[in-house]
């Protein structure tokens, strides 16, 4: 007769389960997640993996600026006509570096490189084009301010197309996914890949992002208003009507001014406490000055995945044909009601745009 096999000792515990929500990490969770993308695979985990990779690199260096020589210009300027800042350059290069090694990667496109940089283009594996703003905020870095990165993901044109213009050009409605990353008190990353919007906090103990925020929506309505006041004399009337409106209670409840004056930061609480950030035009710039493509698409399309809207004060933002790289706008990007009332002073998108 076979002996039945002994059993755990009496002092054995059997292991328990973990928390999943302190434990998954951003990578775990995109490839949970990309099974949601048409044709997608490893590679997609593997270039988004890039991307962190960088910007831990950039937390790192920012959280020692002011201890190294990184704080200050760099004696260049971009093709915007900006000064660059050190930072500027070290987190251009990281991006840069780390999607080179991404053979999925087809176009990287940059606020600080005046065209596109062709990294493995006309490969059969080359699936994606990555636009960034590598440091928005990076003249706050001084400061101690928070600052961010901002990315954009597009796909392949279907139609086998190789010229640039086809893999970047894109309106950011096609978006494959987008995000930011926050350096902040603490570094968090927030993503979608078009199954909401999910935030992950930097744990320096592990080196890794982990999921801290699942399911992000933005509030209906907030208590702040965001916006460079300084220029207000300088919007168009319907931009001054909305704001008078809303400092005097014509949203039914009184509201705070909030700017930082980092795009990133501003929208970053506007997404997690509601209300409304506006970039209007000014007389100085007709045509708005966040950029299409690397900031105002990616901050766009996390708006509408967590249930508020963006416009360029005349029609939904993810619907630009952009023409130019680095192609500026105007934005205004909240919560319903906020987004609600400011279309009703511009007469902005109709219904049928609106997510």
């Amino acid at each position: 007769m076979t002996a039945s096999p002994a059993g755990p000792p009496a002092d054995f515990d059997p292991p328990r389960r973990p928390d999943p929500a302190t434990l998954l990490t951003v990578q775990q969770h995109i490839l949970r997640e990309q099974d949601r993308l048409p044709g997608a695979g490893g590679e997609f985990a593997w270039l988004m993996s890039g991307i962190t990779l960088a910007t831990k690199m950039i937390a790192a260096r920012v959280r020692r600026a002011g201890l190294t020589d990184l704080l200050g210009a760099a004696g260049n300027t971009n093709v915007q006509g900006e000064e660059q800042q050190k930072l500027d350059v070290y987190a251009n290069d990281a991006l840069l570096h780390a999607l080179s090694w991404r053979d999925s990667v087809g176009f990287v496109a940059s606020e600080e490189n005046e065209r596109p940089v062709a990294v493995h283009h006309g490969s059969p594996a080359a699936k994606y084009a990555v636009v960034f703003d590598p440091l928005d905020g990076s003249s706050n870095i001084d400061v101690n301010v928070s600052v961010g990165t901002t990315f954009s993901v597009l796909r392949r044109p279907a139609d086998g197309r190789q010229d640039v213009s086809a893999w970047v050009l894109q309106p950011g409605r096609v978006q494959v996914a987008a995000g930011y990353v926050l350096y902040g008190s603490s570094t968090m990353l927030v993503y979608s890949i078009g199954n909401g919007v999910h935030g992950f906090t930097l744990d320096p103990s592990v080196g890794a992002y982990v999921l801290s925020h699942e399911g992000i929506r933005m509030p209906e309505q907030g208590r702040y208003y965001s916006v460079n006041e300084a220029y207000a004399d300088e919007f168009p009337g319907p931009y001054r009507a909305f704001l008078g409106h809303v400092r005097g209670g014509g949203l039914g409840r009184r509201y705070a001014s909030r700017y930082i004056g980092s795009m990133v930061a501003d929208f970053h609480r506007t997404l997690l406490k509601g209300g409304i950030f506006l970039y209007p035009p000014t007389a100085d710039s007709p045509g708005g000055k966040l950029r299409l493509l690397y900031e105002a698409n990616p901050v766009a399309f996390l708006a509408e995945q967590a249930g508020g809207r963006a416009t360029d004060g005349a029609r939904r933002v993810l619907d630009v044909e952009p023409a130019s790289v680095h192609q500026r706008t105007p934005l205004v990007v909240g919560g319903r009601t906020e987004m609600d009332a400011f279309e009703r002073f511009v007469g902005g998108p109709a219904a049928g745009d609106r997510v």
